[in-house]
């Protein structure tokens, strides 16, 4: 367990960075949007365009729109595709270290695909997508150069308590985050989907293949790189889908497995049972993928 540390997590508003500055600053350097999606045929092909339409088309700040289909069963690929972005299957990249099951995995894959100096990722269940989401996310990283890594904070009106996390974040994530890093409490929203990162720390990293890769993410960075490292940004208002409580639990498991085996290394093994009464058992996989800088098809593509 990391000491609670006097150093703090600098904080942002979208608002308060000018398009035309963030495009001078990022000079020659390439910065690519990621989403893993699995059956988000509702709302990716909503996303991509507006990012496409906002900052490919009308103002040059994203230079790709990546879309990493996990297994979906509907037309999430299609409709992704439709919309202007590239899309690839979870299971063909890098296929020799797992099909691609897991939100975690598949930022990994997306970090190995994407051309990107910086990588921003977002989910691909928000509704009326809000395209400025773009510009607090990578805001901090062209102009504070000792930034490593950004995450996103906002209002959740779904959940009806304005100002705060989801019941995952509420009830299993705050509360670990407070008993065993402390030093992360500063953090608004630690399992907020939408956040961006240099290539040249995130692929120090390893990734958490399922649900708890959020976490693991904050907490990695912070150890290597320190509080000082990371910011936060108010992206405003944020709708999504909302979970059933049986869903939820396997997140809730996920994002408990990494916490303790960040805090505890030997306590838990890679994989769990969670048992519901009144539901079959379900496997929890708390694998993780190595950091891409020690994969050798990664550093082959970068010679």
């Amino acid at each position: 367990m990391k000491a609670v540390s006097a150093a703090t997590v600098r904080t942002f508003t979208t608002n308060q960075f000018d398009v035309a500055h963030l495009i001078r600053a990022k000079a020659d350097r390439q910065i690519s949007v990621c989403l893993p999606a699995r059956d988000e045929q509702e709302t990716v092909g909503e996303i991509v365009q507006a990012i496409r339409t906002h900052w490919i088309e009308r103002e040059s700040l994203i230079d790709e729109i990546l879309v990493v289909d996990d297994h979906s069963t509907d037309r999430t690929a299609q409709v992704a595709a439709d919309a202007g972005a590239t899309v690839l299957q979870a299971e063909d990249i890098l296929p020799d270290y797992g099909e691609g099951h897991g939100k975690g995995e598949a930022l990994w894959k997306s970090l190995f695909v994407a051309k990107g100096d910086l990588i921003i990722w977002c989910d691909a269940d928000v509704r009326e997508f809000d395209p400025t989401f773009i510009v607090g996310l990578i805001g901090p990283l062209l102009t504070e150069p000792d930034l490593m890594f950004v995450k996103g904070f906002y209002e959740r009106p779904v959940e009806n308590q304005s100002g705060r996390g989801g019941r995952v974040t509420e009830l299993v994530a705050r509360p670990l985050i407070s008993l065993l890093f402390p030093h992360l409490s500063q953090i608004i929203q630690p399992l907020a989907g939408e956040y961006a990162g240099r290539r040249e720390a995130l692929e120090q990293l390893a990734f958490v293949e399922g649900y708890g890769v959020d976490l693991g993410l904050i907490i990695d960075i912070a150890d290597r790189f320190g509080l000082n490292a990371m910011a936060q940004v108010d992206l405003g208002t944020r709708v999504h889908r909302n979970r059933s409580l049986d869903e939820l639990s396997a997140q809730a498991t996920s994002v408990t497995q990494t916490a303790l085996r960040r805090a505890a290394p030997d306590l838990l093994g890679p994989s769990a049972t969670l048992v519901r009464p009144g539901l079959e058992p379900l496997v929890v996989d708390a694998t993780e993928r190595p950091p891409l800088k020690d994969v050798p098809e990664y550093r082959r593509a970068g010679a």
